[in-house]
């Protein structure tokens, strides 16, 4: 195989070597305990403490209220779990939306069985949160909502200020998935009324495994893992203290290019898009064209079904995906896209590419030629193609 070129940054990123140099003291040199009392421990501390400021600065928070984890996915579960457990004497219910990640929707599935109500709102076409379901949906039970910054599939990003007004507007908690979101585009926790966020190392350049949790002065969120007082006795367990370093620097790197990369990044995403649908015929783009992520596009190819497609793409040395990593191994069609409205069908078609900042615009037109010449081929082999086309010429 010849060059490789990876389009899948949405499901993982290549770390930086400025992470990975920022690293690799912490595992030999540095490698004392954080939560030990001598002085060999305090550079892991130090280091920690700096990480957790970096990481507060950039979303306009206190560092008293970053808390780390192992990743995106503890960091919901955490959120939502401890806020329905510790609310619950003021109600049981749970709203979000039917599109979020699966650590959100299984999350909010195993809370319906311990007896927990949760209402799934609708999205619009694009895949935008209904505003006025939302506020239809508040009982006097609701104790949490919510909704992701930034859909992992789609790419179209939510109205989170608004949600988040609505949520304190009604003395709600409002959690934000924003794995996908987190050094893409600006996040203001206050300015957005966000109580509790979630973020996710991996998906900005710095290392797999660790992630943090937002969670705002004031609420009341107990323990997720028991057994020790780190994290301010609310998360336990031995610092990964290497980790924290990356995440800390992958951040810092993040916030410093965000600007330039970004417009590169919506630069060639707007080309891409624009020489597909030109090109291919019987392709849509789904979610919104503009109010979504940078580097985000994902397009369906009627009669084509989308593992082929991306097994044939593999071949060509190009990596990308039909969706969410986490439900890779599935053979539905991806819940996101059926919540948009698409049918089975076309759904099952799906293709989406993910830029990052090593991406070229030649990248992009090798990935153009072999998606034009992968399409035409899967098609010539689909009945349903023939039957379309015959009814339609003749």
């Amino acid at each position: 195989m010849g060059k490789m070129i990876y389009l899948d940054n949405a499901a993982t990123t290549k770390t930086a070597p400025e992470v990975v140099e920022a690293m690799l003291p912490y595992f030999s040199q540095y490698y004392g305990n954080a939560s030990s009392v001598y002085e060999f421990g305090n550079a892991s501390k130090e280091a920690i403490s700096h990480a957790r400021e970096v990481i507060a600065e950039s979303i306009g928070a206190k560092e008293n209220e970053i808390y780390f984890t192992a990743g995106g996915s503890e960091s919901d579960n955490w959120a939502i779990k401890a806020a329905a457990e510790a609310y619950k004497d003021k109600g049981n219910h749970i709203i979000t939306s039917k599109i979020e990640h699966h650590a959100v929707l299984h999350t909010c599935q195993w809370l319906e069985r311990q007896g927990f109500e949760v209402t799934y709102l609708d999205v619009d076409e694009f895949g935008v949160v209904k505003l006025d379901e939302l506020k239809k949906a508040i009982r006097p039970t609701t104790i949490l909502i919510t909704v992701m910054f930034a859909n992992n599939e789609i790419g179209t990003i939510e109205p989170v200020a608004q949600i988040g007004r609505i949520a304190k507007e009604h003395g709600i908690l409002f959690h934000t998935d924003a794995v996908q979101a987190f050094g893409q585009i600006p996040i203001y926790v206050d300015e957005m009324d966000i109580d509790m966020m979630s973020a996710s190392g991996h998906k900005l350049n710095g290392p797999k495994g660790i992630g943090f949790l937002y969670i705002r002065k004031g609420v009341k969120i107990r323990s997720f893992l028991h057994g020790g007082a780190q994290e301010r006795k609310r998360r336990a367990g031995t610092e990964n203290v290497p980790g924290i370093v990356g995440l800390g620097k992958a951040v810092e790197l993040a916030m410093a290019s965000m600007e330039m990369r970004t417009r590169r990044e919506r630069e060639l995403r707007d080309y891409l898009i624009g020489r597909i649908l030109k090109e291919v015929p019987f392709a849509r783009v789904n979610g919104d064209r503009t109010n979504r992520l940078p580097n985000n596009v994902n397009i369906c190819f009627q009669f084509v079904e989308g593992e082929s497609l991306l097994i044939m793409l593999d071949m060509e040395g190009i990596c990308a995906s039909s969706g969410s990593a986490c439900t890779s191994g599935s053979l539905d069609p991806s819940h996101v896209l059926l919540a948009i409205g698409l049918p089975h069908e076309i759904a099952h078609g799906s293709l989406r590419l993910t830029l990052g900042a090593d991406t070229t615009k030649e990248d992009i037109d090798d990935t153009i030629l072999a998606v034009k010449k992968i399409v035409a081929q899967l098609r010539e082999m689909s009945p349903l193609y023939e039957d379309y086309m015959k009814k339609n010429n003749a």
